[in-house]
């Protein structure tokens, strides 16, 4: 079964604008797909949606203006009862979700823990079941009238249970002509066994005979009928006796017919209800059975069990490269990998996408669970052979372990996704067992991904400026533009606080040109103002340099803040440079067309390509800072200072020393003859107002050496 949710509409009901905020920014950031967010916060305006019709799911929060409780949820399920609804809860309504998922609700979502991962996926997974459930309906409903199309057979008995009658459809279910059959006992036409015991079963007609009314053996799930040439049916029939004109009973009849095929029908559906479709594996309905059967016995024999969560790394690249279609059968590769690589006892189960959960049912200890998951890394490293494409694939896993992370399948698998998301920060390929520590950081990040949604819009992001300065002269000869989030709770924050998250949750693009407009409008300002104007130097993200329109938006920022282009300077760090080295080298001829200087930031730190480096058109390599801080420390970082300077030489770029706090390092720097160099020697990065007085001065006072 394939079902298109590549842009879902969601319905939100919620009141609190903040909430709805970051929900819909969470919505469209989403790694699997956005989704298409309508957002009310009346019940009353809600359900005028739902009746407009296209809504796929609903985020409901219980409490808004014209409704309140579980009052809520009720008047909602009763204006739309097949379209899956998922509650909005928080720390003090948490009962009244679990209440409205007891009159129906799909699940409950507490905010605090919503992010573009959980949201997502809680989504999916409602309107996947939802699209399930209705398959199911649908197909019952079609074997219905096909199996009634073809007719019932029918077959009677004289009052002492010898056949009078068949007609065709029972001949052939029975095996015996009318002829033949005609004056038999009914037990030798009509062979009734249960098909577990092979017991026979009460014969329909006698009971019918000494009820006097209707009888039906449907109650009997696994009745067949055997028919004469050993072949059997599975059938459901219904027996009335026969009366004369006076009323007396003189026989029966009983109306029966073939449901072999609703029946494996039926156990195709719920295999299917089960199931994921593309892997045959488990899906989270099954997973959840499972995980709480085992606790149950877990609890009572005083085992671990353990819950992995396995995430592939960069799947989503073989996708938009190579095809959904590849992608689909790479994951059946990874399926049957993983399920050869556990026990028959162990559950794998695909949740969606490129996610899998691994349920461990035997464990002795913990650390069995990492025996077993590192097996399975290796196994997923190996070539996967996909038509003519060798594909290779890692993965990141998080463990959880029963009963130390967790008393219920839910806390289990979002204790184990944590752990899989900080094993992913380690580097992928990894694993890592959940730690409580990981929740308090799950729950930082939470608050810092829903305080930065609304920076830009509260003013809170400020730039300081840090100078360039010929190491000779103590001349200024440019600037550097530092981003600075001036939270309201925790005070000014630098970028290596809040930077990797707006890169993960899909702000970063937003601020990296907020960075770029506002570093070009004050270099403007203070050219207006008389002050020299010097180079500005702005870093530029991986995600914004990679961006379809970023040469463009550099242009337009640029023109619009009357900055001439030379006076613009772009840092990208050599892992933003090499990741696609032939498109870089475009972009990169694009902006020197335009005037704009480029630079190497943190050089020596990554992996340029000697070749690549004479390629591109660099004008400026910075020798990263921690190379400088060990310069005179007897290691080798002052060979490697050194030899970058030669190089930078060689290939005609200007070399900046990057983090010079001594005059140890800037003897060093001059005596090697390192020509500019920044770092808090020369004072530490400042607001624009004092940088002002600083341009003012010109120089800073070169360090006597």
């Amino acid at each position: 079964m394939s079902t298109n949710l590549s842009s879902p509409k969601v319905l939100l009901i919620e009141n609190d604008p903040s909430v709805a905020d970051l929900i819909q920014a969470t919505l469209a950031a989403a790694v699997s797909g956005s989704f298409d967010v309508e957002w009310v916060r009346q019940l009353s305006d809600g359900i005028t949606h739902l009746n407009n019709g296209g809504i796929n799911a609903v985020l409901l929060e219980l409490s808004l203006p014209d409704s309140q409780g579980i009052e809520t949820f009720d008047k909602l399920f009763a204006a739309a009862p097949d379209i899956p609804i998922l509650i909005l809860g928080g720390y003090g309504n948490e009962a009244l979700a679990k209440r409205a998922v007891e009159h129906g609700a799909y699940d409950y979502l507490m905010t605090l823990y919503i992010n573009n991962y959980s949201l997502a996926r809680a989504l999916r997974n409602a309107i996947e079941r939802r699209t399930i459930e209705d398959t199911l309906y649908t197909e019952k409903e079609r074997a219905a009238v096909t199996l009634n199309s073809i007719g019932d057979a029918v077959l009677c008995t004289d009052i002492s249970g010898n056949i009078t009658y068949l007609n065709l459809i029972a001949e052939m279910m029975t095996g015996w002509r009318r002829e033949e059959a005609t004056g038999r006992p009914l037990a030798e036409v009509f062979r009734l066994l249960n098909s577990t015991t092979r017991q026979a079963v009460q014969d329909p007609l006698e009971m019918a005979v000494d009820q006097n009314k209707t009888v039906e053996l449907t109650c009997i799930a696994n009745c067949v009928l055997i028919r004469r040439d050993g072949f059997e049916f599975a059938i459901e029939d219904s027996a009335a006796p026969i009366h004369d004109r006076a009323g007396r009973t003189i026989g029966a009849v009983m109306v029966f017919h073939d449901v072999t095929a609703t029946r494996a029908m039926s156990a195709e559906m719920t295999h299917s209800a089960y199931h994921d479709v593309l892997t045959n594996l488990p899906n989270r309905l099954l997973l959840n059975d499972r995980i709480n059967q085992l606790i149950a016995l877990a609890s009572r024999q005083k085992r671990p069990i353990a819950v992995m969560f396995l995430d592939l790394d960069r799947f989503k690249h073989i996708n938009d490269s190579l095809g959904h279609a590849v992608g689909d059968k790479l994951l059946q590769s990874v399926s049957k990998r993983l399920t050869a690589g556990v026990r028959g006892s162990d559950t794998v189960s695909r949740q969606g996408g490129d996610e899998f959960i691994i349920l461990l049912a035997e464990i002795a200890h913990p650390e069995d669970a990492t025996t077993c998951a590192r097996k399975i890394l290796r196994s997923l490293n190996a070539c996967h052979n996909i038509g003519k494409q060798d594909l290779y694939i890692d993965a990141s896993i998080g463990i959880s372990i029963y009963p130390e992370d967790g008393g219920d399948a839910d806390t289990l698998i979002q204790n184990a996704d944590t752990a899989m998301y900080h094993a992913k920060k380690k580097g992928r390929n990894n694993l890592e067992f959940f730690k409580a520590e990981m929740n308090l950081k799950a729950v930082e990040r939470q608050y810092l991904e829903g305080a930065l949604r609304l920076a830009i819009e509260r003013q809170e992001f400020l730039l300081h400026y840090q100078p360039k300065v010929d190491l000779d002269t103590g001349k200024i000869m440019g600037v550097e533009a530092l981003l600075r989030w001036q939270q309201s709770d925790r005070g000014l924050l630098l970028p290596s606080q809040f930077v990797p998250i707006a890169e993960d949750c899909g702000l970063i693009l937003e601020i990296d040109r907020w960075v770029l407009r506002e570093a070009c409008r004050q270099s403007r300002e203070w050219s207006d103002t008389g002050l020299p104007t010097l180079r500005m130097a702005v870093n530029v993200s991986a995600v914004e340099f990679r961006h379809n329109g970023f040469v463009e938006g550099v242009r337009k920022i640029v023109w619009e803040a009357g900055l001439e282009p030379k006076y613009l300077e772009l840092e990208l760090t050599e892992g933003v440079l090499m990741e696609e080295a032939e498109s870089t080298a475009r972009v990169l001829q694009e902006l020197k067309i335009m005037g704009v200087h480029l630079a190497v930031d943190d050089f020596g730190t990554g992996y340029s390509s000697l070749s690549y480096l004479r390629r591109f058109p660099i004008d400026e390599l910075k020798i990263d800072q921690s190379f400088i801080q060990q310069i005179t420390a007897n290691t080798g970082d002052s060979t490697i200072v050194s030899a970058i300077i030669s190089m930078g030489k060689s290939l005609k770029h200007l070399v900046i020393a990057e983090g010079i706090e001594t005059r140890e390092q800037m003897s060093y720097l001059q005596a090697q003859g390192c020509p500019q160099g920044q770092g808090y020697l020369f004072g530490r990065p400042l607001a624009a107002d004092s940088f002002a007085h600083l341009l003012q001065k010109g120089t800073i006072e070169p360090i006597v050496h």
